[in-house]
């Protein structure tokens, strides 16, 4: 088990998954959140939730665009005003009266990082939120953010599919004693060994890594991946999750599915243990930057 402030979570993070009012459909903005409350109000027991802020909706709303090269903008807010409001709401929706774990979902451009964190801070000091995270950051911003108030977690892309972390956020993070909590670890699909097939809802489809050229470049790195998984007798998937838990305890994958089956497929990755030579063999077949195309943040 890891840790997240005060909650316990295991080593993959089914249940530390993040919530966002950006998170799903996208003709019911906050809908996520909504829905998650409810089924906590329903199952009657102790949930840890996790939940960000920062992506502002309503058109009403002040904020920062934020150029993401998936086809469309963002704005981003992180006034201490939008902070302050956006917690209420969360709370509100969930139906909770602490949120376990609230990130910022990405630095707002026009707000000074300090100012988001302090005001992030002064819910904790309220009562309204337990522990705080940053999503999407630098290392720099990281240990400027820590210095305001305590991080608890950074989330940010990580994977066998891209490892650019490692060569300073990661070891930042390490520095602060935050958890490291991994999105698309398996690299949008591509590391379990079967390429997705991206229509035109499928949020991937602006992933630069998983355009036909760069696919074509990138499959002989992830067909001596699948190699590898086969002479362990063990799924591309959990290779690819057991990878990522070797990396050390402040490691936190978050694997999304769309098949309940897979859910167990994956968690299975937390029996694998690879030997040095496997490690090696990873490190020789994925180094950073070996896969062509850039990340999608």
């Amino acid at each position: 088990m890891l840790s997240i402030g005060s909650a316990a979570v295991q080593r993959i993070g089914y249940g530390a998954m993040g919530l966002e009012g950006y998170y799903g459909p996208s003709d019911r903005d906050t809908a996520l959140e909504t829905l998650i409350g409810e089924a906590i109000r329903q199952s009657g027991r102790d949930a840890c939730v996790a939940t960000k802020l920062g992506i502002v909706f309503e058109p009403d709303q002040s904020g920062s665009q934020l150029d993401t090269g998936w086809g469309f903008p963002l704005t981003i807010n992180g006034s201490t005003a939008y902070v302050s409001r956006a917690i209420d709401n969360s709370l509100q929706r969930l139906r909770l009266e602490a949120i376990d774990l609230l990130y910022a979902h990405d630095p707002d451009p026009g707000t000074p990082l300090e100012e988001t964190v302090a005001a992030m801070g002064a819910a904790v000091a309220a009562g309204k939120v337990k522990a705080i995270g940053l999503s999407n950051v630098t290392a720099e911003q990281v240990l400027q953010a820590h210095a305001v108030h305590p991080i608890a977690a950074v989330q940010y892309e990580y994977s066998l599919f891209r490892r650019e972390a490692e060569q300073s956020l990661l070891p930042a993070i390490r520095s602060i004693s935050a958890l490291m909590v991994c999105w698309s670890p398996l690299g949008a699909g591509v590391l379990t060994g079967q390429l997705p097939e991206l229509t035109s809802e499928d949020f991937r489809r602006f992933n630069p890594k998983l355009q036909d050229e760069n696919l074509s470049a990138n499959r002989e790195r992830l067909e001596g991946i699948q190699a590898l998984a086969r002479r362990l007798a063990i799924t591309p998937a959990q290779l690819a999750l057991a990878w990522l838990l070797a990396q050390g305890d402040t490691i936190l994958p978050i694997p999304g599915t769309r098949h309940a089956s897979r859910i167990d497929e994956n968690l299975a990755a937390l029996t694998v243990q690879l030997s040095e030579a496997d490690l090696r063999e990873l490190d020789a077949l994925a180094p950073v930057g070996a896969f062509r195309g850039a990340t999608l943040v």
